[in-house]
């Protein structure tokens, strides 16, 4: 339970104590770390976190893979638990709800992108990430995630998660879930395309249920046989470990693999008018590249990026999901055996996604 001073704290609008598991340099392991969260606001609510996924981006980003990070850091995006203080203009939720934070807990509001709810490409540069990162609208204090005891977040930025709904199941799709259905539904996948998903790990895995639920027939590719069972078990026609003597001609692939890879190799699998997806994003060193005379020969694919979706489509995904039973595959740990989940993820032992049960954190 959130400590009584928190919630004082939260009616007396001053900064929130919290207490979480943070790394001082990209080299470290994860230690005890306490911190303040900015003061709760008018239109901010205060969640107590009850559950909180682990996404490859957090190792990323801890390691400073794609860019120096802000240490102490404390990572965590996908976030669910029960709001506990509300600020005097808050329309969304009320206090006892549940609720769910992504990556963003902010964004300027005003410009072209946030006005179509495409908040994370915002163009004034004003989104705030969950973690690492300057909160522009906070006197440019870093930004502290979900491996943590609370947040305080502008309820714009927060979704509705049904009294009943599993936790544990949800959090992950906060990341996990948006990453891989907004280029799926930006793609107008539907029944009869033929698919494919690179990578077949926790973002993997999403990308494979929804397109099942959207029609799709779904093949898998994988860097080995490890996984194979699973992903016929949830319904992949098919599972393959290279992309050599594959004929199948694709209308969509979405790669998740988060490490350097042949991505032409690809490309040469859609079919005229296929459409390829990158989400996975590799550390810098090991950025992927595509090859433009191949695009040229090969006339009339397409390639594009995506970045998680906007807070309107991340409240359609959820509740999509839930229609739908569509969750992760989970395994729950303690928020101790943080250092142990990183090495299976980047070990490639993890079965799919870990789930710090924040119970476990203790004052």
């Amino acid at each position: 339970m959130l400590l009584e001073s928190n919630l004082l704290q939260a009616q007396n609008a001053t900064e929130i104590d919290c207490l979480g598991y943070a790394v001082a340099h990209k080299d470290d392991t994860f230690k005890p770390f306490r911190f303040k969260r900015h003061a709760l606001g008018d239109t901010d609510i205060l969640i107590e976190i009850l559950f909180v996924g682990i996404c490859h981006s957090d190792i990323h980003s801890v390691r400073s893979e794609w860019k120096e990070g802000i240490y102490p850091m404390v990572p965590g995006h996908e976030i669910a638990g029960r709001v506990v203080a509300v600020g005097h203009n808050v329309s969304k939720f009320k206090i006892g709800d549940n609720a769910g934070v992504g990556c963003m807990v902010n964004s300027c509001g005003v410009c072209r992108a946030c006005k179509q709810s495409q908040e994370q490409f915002c163009e004034n540069g004003k989104v705030v990430f969950t973690y690492d990162c300057l909160d522009c609208f906070h006197q440019n204090n870093p930004t502290y995630g979900g491996y943590s005891n609370s947040i305080v977040v502008n309820e714009r930025f927060a979704v509705n998660v049904p009294i009943d709904a599993p936790l544990e199941k949800v959090a992950p799709l906060l990341c996990a879930g948006i990453t891989t259905y907004s280029p799926l539904k930006f793609s107008n996948v539907k029944k009869g395309d033929n698919i494919a998903v690179a990578g077949f790990g926790g973002l993997g895995v999403m990308a494979l249920k929804y397109a099942l639920q959207m029609g799709a027939q779904v093949s898998i590719f994988a860097r080995n046989e490890i996984k194979k069972d699973e992903a016929l078990r949830l319904g992949a026609k098919a599972f393959y470990t290279n992309t050599k003597n594959v004929e199948s001609q694709f209308d969509f692939i979405i790669s998740t693999i988060p490490t350097n890879y042949n991505v032409n190799a690809y490309i040469e699998l859609l079919k005229f008018g296929g459409e390829l997806a990158i989400v996975g994003l590799p550390p810098v060193e090991n950025a992927i590249k595509v090859d433009v005379t191949q695009l040229i020969f090969q006339g009339g694919k397409k390639v594009y990026g995506s970045l998680i979706g906007g807070m309107k489509e991340t409240q359609k995904m959820l509740d999509f999901s839930l229609q739908h039973k569509i969750y992760p595959e989970i395994e729950i740990i303690s928020i101790k055996d943080i250092d142990k989940a990183y090495n299976n993820l980047t070990n490639g032992k993890a079965r799919f996604r870990y789930v710090i049960d924040m119970s476990t954190l203790q004052c």
